[in-house]
């Protein structure tokens, strides 16, 4: 029987010209009280880190509690599925549909969106990654998240034949930015030098992101086509353990590549708010092969594109279809 999750994880919106994908849950687990670890009345080892907030602390605490329960449940699976969720081209293509062409939330708003399906969006230039740690974070996790991002951005340009990849330099046009809540300052700070023109409406996202919001994405499309990306600004909250730090940036980056919406009847997948799967899977490598395949085009419209990834998706998996 398939788990049923407690905590939906993915609303997407747009917001005046860009779209926001979030990873989040909307119910806290029934926790019981956690003792206080005994490291955190040892002194600091590093004194050259700053020393993090009650808030923070707090927070870290909490989200230690929430990946528990889920992985308690047998959820936030890491294994891509297997028999136990088969799919054919039919299953492919319907969940591509739903989940590239239609929008989980209205336009500057979280109201239910309109069940009209959009364009085609996707990106045509190079997308160049690149982690942006705030000071809180610890060295020993930028190095393991700098590892973590660059072998996931390699796997992603090699699912899209697309040229994804991740860049030291000032080049970069998809930036990973990853803070806690005592970084707000420096976040903003941030976000303003990489996107000047962002509106005050998407900037309170960062300055008022409820608990329930794990992560997420801004993708801007350019001003000479609004249906191309040129821009991505992800967001991961530095409290989380490695493990839900690591689903954040295999949603996010995956959905900043294009693929807004989330489908109940994905599976397995990751663009699914049941949090059965944690970890990108072969049917979303699948859906993002569909996204980047040149026979479809940004712009496109749902009647046009059909025939064509339903073409995609049979070439795909033909023993199934």
């Amino acid at each position: 029987m398939r788990p049923h999750a407690t905590f939906p994880r993915t609303l997407a919106l747009a917001l005046s010209g860009l779209t926001l994908l979030a990873a989040c849950d909307t119910a806290a687990p029934t926790l019981k009280p956690q003792a206080r670890p005994a490291e955190l009345d040892q002194p600091a080892t590093q004194p050259d880190e700053p020393t993090r907030s009650t808030r923070s602390q707090t927070l870290s605490r909490y989200y230690a509690r929430v990946q528990s329960e889920l992985l308690t449940q047998g959820l936030m699976r890491a294994d891509g599925g297997g028999a136990d969720t088969p799919f054919d081209a039919d299953d492919l293509a319907r969940n591509f549909e739903i989940i590239a062409f239609f929008d989980e939330h209205a336009r500057g708003s979280l109201a239910p969106a309109k069940d009209r399906p959009g364009k085609l969006h996707r990106w045509e230039g190079p997308v160049r990654m690149k982690a942006d740690f705030a000071p809180s974070v610890p060295e020993e996790i930028r190095d393991r998240d700098n590892a973590v991002i660059t072998r996931y951005a390699a796997r992603l340009g090699q699912v899209t034949d697309h040229p994804i990849g991740v860049t030291r330099s000032s080049s970069a046009n998809f930036h990973v930015l990853v803070g806690s809540v005592d970084d707000q300052d420096y976040i903003l700070r941030r976000v303003r030098e990489i996107a000047p023109d962002i509106s005050d409406s998407a900037l309170d996202i960062f300055r008022n992101l409820p608990r329930s919001i794990h992560c997420f994405v801004l993708a801007f499309p350019g001003s000479d086509n609004s249906d191309v990306y040129q821009l991505g600004i992800a967001y991961v909250r530095a409290e989380h353990p490695d493990f839900l730090r690591r689903a954040c940036y295999h949603e996010e980056l995956a959905q900043g590549l294009g693929l807004a919406n989330d489908s109940a009847r994905a599976r397995p997948s990751i663009f699914n708010d049941d949090d059965e799967f944690a970890l990108l899977t072969r049917h979303d490598e699948l859906l993002l092969k569909m996204l980047y395949d040149r026979r479809l085009k940004p712009g496109m419209r749902l009647e046009k594109a059909r025939p064509i990834f339903r073409q995609i998706a049979a070439e795909l998996l033909p023993d199934t279809s």
